[in-house]
């Protein structure tokens, strides 16, 4: 059997999630949802598809040693450290060219270092359907996850026809890539059907997308050449991480290639799945008191309604008279705010910051 391996991509910064996420330990190394880091949870998902030595991360530089402490499995030198992030399609890059020195004709899995799916089997048996089909053909593979309400926080795939079976599941061709719509579109979206939420994981083989990189990203594909020559001179991936990652092109994987290209697949998702992309998706995995108040560590309303709150061991948050606030306590900084400004608490946080650097 061919060897398989994964890349797992936990570089950013979390900052919807501030203040419990910081830069030197962001969402994926933090207990967002359930008892252990999400990349940690990502991690164990593999068990039984792939071994931990042929499991990559790429992070940021100043995570390594959290990723590492996080996942004591992982082998050291497979965990790789940007310098500074440069999106999401040089980490592709980056990540075809790790495979490719270990073992250029396998096929490899990019996914997410943060995602929640509790069904570890059907994730499981989708991801070996992608890898199938990944092998048997230059397909550059993606996950579809059935859309369950009419989202417009992500983008979305345009199913096309049924080409073959991987793993007695169907591969559809990708008609098209669909920016993140507005409601009216994202529920015709739903009522038609054949669109699925664009996940962010995929399954190729290196030089089936280094190729895609060539043709439709020739600027970043000339660096990604610079950093492999400068890796094979140097003899070490840090060195030529340190020289030329920085100068890669800083563009994200769809608008690189994955819009413009010719052989993109899809394998519909068989698994639950959530990318809690921000604070009150977080009650969506865990109860609410009558009042619909979801607590996360320990509090105590009263007269108190719709409510978000997550409070750190020790410290206890006490909701009075309020209603649809989040109430964050991490460590040195509070949050609070309106669950209606959810999607302004990166701005916030980056407001933070620029006061009080010692709160990033």
């Amino acid at each position: 059997m061919k060897k398989r391996y994964v890349v797992i991509m936990a570089g950013g910064r979390g900052e919807r999630f501030w203040p419990q996420s910081r830069l030197r330990k962001p969402k994926h190394l933090l207990p967002i949802v359930g008892d252990s880091p999400m990349l940690a949870q990502t991690v164990d998902r593999l068990s039984g598809l792939v071994p931990p030595e042929q499991v990559f991360v790429i992070t940021n530089a100043e995570q390594r040693d959290a990723v590492l402490e996080s996942c004591p499995g992982l082998l050291p030198e497979r965990v790789i450290g940007e310098p500074q992030g440069r999106d999401t399609a040089a980490a592709v890059g980056l990540a075809a060219l790790l495979v490719e020195s270990s073992d250029p004709g396998a096929a490899f899995a990019l996914l997410p270092a943060d995602h929640v799916i509790a069904d570890g089997d059907g994730f499981r048996k989708v991801l070996a359907g992608a890898f199938e089909a990944a092998e048997s053909q230059d397909f550059l593979v993606t996950i579809g996850i059935s859309p369950d309400f009419p989202s417009t926080g992500y983008g979305y795939l345009k199913q096309g026809g049924n080409l073959e079976t991987a793993s007695d599941r169907p591969v559809h061709q990708v008609e098209r890539f669909v920016e993140k719509p507005n409601l009216e579109k994202a529920e015709q979206y739903l009522k038609d059907g054949g669109y699925f939420w664009n996940a962010g994981m995929f399954v190729w083989r290196p030089q089936v997308i280094l190729s895609a990189i060539s043709k439709h990203a020739p600027e970043l594909s000339a660096g990604l050449e610079d950093l492999s020559a400068s890796w094979r001179d140097s003899g070490s991936i840090g060195q030529a991480m340190d020289k030329v990652y920085p100068t890669l092109k800083k563009i994200s994987i769809d608008f690189a290639v994955m819009e413009k290209a010719e052989g993109v697949v899809m394998l519909e998702s068989a698994f639950d799945w959530d990318d809690v992309g921000e604070w009150p998706a977080i009650a969506r995995h865990y109860p609410a008191d009558e009042q619909g108040n979801v607590f996360k560590g320990a509090g105590v309303a009263l007269d108190a309604s719709g409510n978000l709150s997550y409070a750190e061991p020790g410290h206890t948050i006490s909701l009075l008279g309020v209603k649809d606030l989040i109430v964050v306590q991490s460590g040195d900084a509070t949050l609070v705010c309106h669950k209606d400004c959810a999607q302004e608490v990166k701005a916030m946080a980056q407001e933070v910051c620029r006061q009080k650097p010692d709160l990033a």
